[in-house]
């Protein structure tokens, strides 16, 4: 039955790049589409899916021309976004003079305060925030690559199936460049992401279910007429989008003295961010930008929706897919597409897969807003929270250069800690500050 639907959605996807591949689709360094799991390469196209095996695409680049200390003088003369890397990326070369929302070049943070709290050595604990993104997600970093690909396969509406931050970070790319864009999401969703959602003036589409079924009901719309010129960043453009994520890894290791970290926590939903890091990596790597040596890939889950967590543990390389109840909802995906790579990834690398409960969650939050002043939304909590359990647990070396990415901003996520409050109401006088234990 698997393999099964996996055929159909390839069928989908020819069906869909027929009428949108351009032989001369200018993309910069991207030479092809090649099949994860059999090598099969294809033309760049929106196509996200292997004919040969049903397996999942991904771009194939062409890097060959580039000199390692030329590519990093262009680098550090670029933009102080994600185009400083266009030369990297499925791009065009003009892409920082096109409308974008131009995501990228956030905080490095060295999180001394927050190290001494968790028993990890002073200099070697370092938040990646993510939240200082246009629409305060990494999320923004995806949407603006699959907007660069929308352009070149003629895509007039903007679209994707989304746990809350994605569709924001659409709503807006689409408004700034020029897009329709129609975006699905569950009906249950933080508030404050919906909002955040439909401000942007496009259509958002509450589907009555969680992610999954909002997912498979956005891979049946590719496949309808009604779907007809619609790129859906997560499906169609997937390929793309999924590129975004490489920045971070990019960005990591610049924001360090072009070293790689010794160590990474990464959050996990459908696993792309984890695995394109991982790729990220491995690219600077071979283009020696940075010394190659070995680092560990640590995955981030919710108990709640740890089917990832849940093989790892267990020894499997299939991943059995659950039905999510957590506070986590940007991970809250039951049946990750990327979940058997970031197994592949967490053993190659020496790594781990954790998860940590809702309550250990909120205690991260406060204790990462407590220590470093950094507001995380619960996908942050996540990472933070299974930091410390690794570090308690001895599986992060605290002597180690470590890397935690928060990924969104907590002010999307306030139902999570909705108990947090005053400390105390007084009267205006000094007489009731005093009474009030406040001195």
């Amino acid at each position: 039955m698997r393999k099964m639907r996996r055929k159909g959605l390839a069928s989908m996807a020819v069906q869909t790049v027929a009428s949108t591949t351009d032989s001369a689709v200018d993309l910069g360094p991207a030479a092809a589409l090649s099949c994860r799991e059999c090598g099969h390469r294809v033309p760049l196209g929106p196509v996200f899916a292997c004919e040969e095996c049903f397996g999942p695409l991904e771009i194939a680049y062409d890097f060959s021309a580039y000199d390692t200390e030329e590519l990093r003088k262009r680098i550090e003369a670029g933009p102080a976004n994600i185009w400083r890397y266009a030369p990297l990326l499925p791009v065009p070369a003009d892409v920082a003079t096109k409308p974008n929302l131009n995501p990228g070049w956030t905080k490095l943070v060295q999180a001394d305060n927050l190290a001494r709290e968790l028993g990890v050595d002073a200099g070697k604990l370092f938040v990646k925030d993510d939240s200082g993104n246009p629409t305060h997600s990494f999320k923004d970093r995806v949407v603006a690559q699959a907007i660069e690909a929308a352009r070149a396969f003629g895509f007039t509406t903007l679209s994707c199936s989304s746990t809350g931050n994605l569709a924001g970070a659409v709503g807006a790319a689409a408004a700034r460049a020029g897009f329709r864009s129609c975006v699905f999401i569950p009906h249950d969703l933080e508030q404050g992401k919906v909002v955040m959602a439909a401000v942007y003036g496009g259509e958002l589409v509450g589907i009555e279910g969680n992610y999954d079924d909002v997912n498979r009901f956005c891979s049946e719309l590719i496949g309808d007429p009604a779907g007809e010129g619609w790129g859906f960043v997560n499906v169609n453009l997937r390929p793309y989008y999924a590129e975004g994520s490489k920045t971070l890894a990019y960005e990591i290791c610049e924001q360090l003295g072009w070293r790689l970290p010794d160590q990474i926590v990464i959050p996990i939903a459908s696993g792309s961010q984890l695995t394109k890091i991982d790729k990220g990596l491995q690219e600077l790597i071979k283009l020696g930008l940075v010394e190659d040596k070995p680092y560990k890939i640590f995955g981030a889950q919710a108990e709640g929706c740890s089917p990832v967590s849940t093989a790892y543990k267990a020894g499997h390389d299939v991943v059995r897919p659950q039905k999510p109840d957590t506070i986590a909802k940007s991970l809250a995906i039951g049946n990750p597409a990327d979940g058997p790579y970031v197994l592949d990834i967490a053993r190659r690398t020496g790594g781990a897969v954790e998860d940590v409960t809702d309550e250990q969650i909120v205690d991260a939050i406060k204790l990462l807003a407590r220590s470093e002043g950094i507001f995380a939304e619960t996908a942050g909590g996540v990472t933070v929270g299974v930091t410390k359990k690794l570090l308690e647990s001895g599986a992060l070396d605290p002597s180690s250069t470590t890397v935690v990415l928060n990924t969104g901003d907590g002010l999307k996520t306030l139902d999570a800690v909705a108990g947090t409050g005053l400390t105390a109401t007084i009267r205006p006088s000094l007489e009731s500050f005093r009474e009030a234990g406040l001195v």
